[in-house]
């Protein structure tokens, strides 16, 4: 693992750590100090190859996320979700694999089914209105991350078996991750 991949690991929250339970606070001030929050949310998403972090995995209260999709250009700035609300859930649910920043450092995977399709109510980093309708690998990324703002975590979300594989697997330290269905692909988030 590379140096700054163990540095950003080093500020990320793990399984086990009390504030991963915990509901953050919705975000009152747009200031400077909130800015740079933001900003080293995201050099810690950056640096550990994440999908997408919430402030909850670094410690913070605050309902904050950050997150890219893989179609992103490389330097271009992370999407800011601030306050999130999801106000709909479409019908059509998918399962897919999903990995964590907090669950042994993104090297267990479990099966989630989630809505392929949402509305999201929020605000972006300047504290202006967001509406945003998504589907697929977008939405799934954003419920993931607004779970975490919630103080729920991608195993309870799973099937019982998996869960207990998966905490099997975090209380040795070692990786998890069941056989994918056809056409799963794992996403770290």
């Amino acid at each position: 693992m590379s140096e700054s991949k163990e540095r950003a690991f080093a500020l990320i929250r793990q399984w086990g750590d009390p504030v991963l339970r915990e509901r953050a606070r919705p975000v009152e001030a747009f200031d400077e100090s909130f800015a740079q929050h933001v900003s080293e949310l995201e050099e810690i998403m950056r640096e550990a190859d994440g999908a997408g972090l919430a402030a909850t995995q670094v410690g913070s209260l605050r309902r904050v996320f950050v997150y890219r999709l893989p179609d992103d250009e490389d330097d271009a700035p992370a999407r800011v979700i601030v306050n999130p609300t999801i106000v709909e859930s479409g019908e059509a649910v998918d399962a897919a694999l999903e990995g964590c920043l907090s669950l042994g450092r993104a090297r267990v995977h479990v099966e989630v089914e989630r809505p392929v399709d949402i509305v999201l109510e929020a605000q972006d980093a300047h504290g202006e209105p967001l509406r945003l309708e998504v589907s697929g690998l977008h939405a799934r990324i954003i419920q993931h991350e607004t779970d975490h703002l919630n103080g729920v975590l991608m195993l309870d979300r799973t099937t019982p078996e998996h869960k207990r594989g998966a905490v099997r697997a975090l209380n040795a330290g070692e990786s998890f991750s069941p056989e994918p269905a056809d056409g799963e692909a794992e996403i770290d988030v």
